[in-house]
């Protein structure tokens, strides 16, 4: 690919974004996922929540308006809504264990796909823990990844198979690149290639993923 082409992280959380309902409660991973709640379409009402007990985020602070005390799973200065409401550690896993959150949007070091994923460590690098990640991939009703299409050495994210250390087997459900997006309607389903970022061809995104999909009408559109 020559020149700048494809979405960048924001346009990537908005094309996530798209994908929530009215009434839903999410759950937004560290890193890229965060800038979702930037996002939220217009007269869609969404309650975000988050592992370390709390229900109703709001938005990023101003500069010189941060609460230490309040602080997203990520360790992220937030803010509070007029209907926050504060749990125990206990109670908020209660609730990703027992399905009451619609959408997780997270991370991922590498797809697989089969729907494997890998997000949490890379083998011999030091990390603070897994998180809540293993408990949300097993317990919240749809996952969407959003993700850089490649690594930084320029290999592959989505992949055949996974080769660190994985967070749960066959549990994404949609990746959104800076590429491209791929879903699929169930968790037995092939992931299809159903939209390409502006300036994006198919032979961009075939050339630069080693895992197997379906393109469909796209990959004919574009070559």
């Amino acid at each position: 690919m020559n020149g700048k082409v494809g979405w960048s992280r924001d346009q990537m959380a908005a094309r996530a974004a798209s994908e929530l309902g009215d009434g839903f409660y999410v759950n937004l991973g560290i890193g890229i996922p965060t800038l979702v709640a930037n996002h939220v379409p217009p007269g869609v009402q969404v309650t975000l929540q988050s592992e370390n007990g709390m229900l109703g985020i709001g938005p990023f602070p101003w500069a010189g308006e941060e609460d230490a005390d309040l602080i997203n799973a990520g360790k992220q200065t937030v803010s509070e809504l007029p209907d926050t409401s504060y749990f125990s550690s206990s109670d908020s896993f209660a609730m990703i264990r027992g399905g009451h959150i619609d959408l997780a949007v997270l991370g991922a070091l590498e797809v697989a796909e089969n729907g494997d994923l890998a997000n949490w460590t890379v083998p011999g690098k030091m990390v603070k823990g897994m998180g809540g990640a293993m408990d949300l991939v097993a317990g919240v009703k749809r996952i969407i990844v959003l993700m850089e299409h490649s690594s930084r050495d320029g290999s592959a994210k989505f992949v055949p198979h996974c080769t660190l250390p994985l967070t749960g087997l066959n549990v994404v459900d949609m990746i959104v690149t800076d590429l491209c997006v791929f879903s699929r309607p169930d968790r037995t389903s092939v992931f299809r290639l159903t939209e390409l970022a502006p300036g994006v061809r198919f032979e961009d995104v075939a050339g630069r993923t080693t895992a197997r999909f379906e393109a469909g009408e796209l990959a004919v559109e574009t070559l």
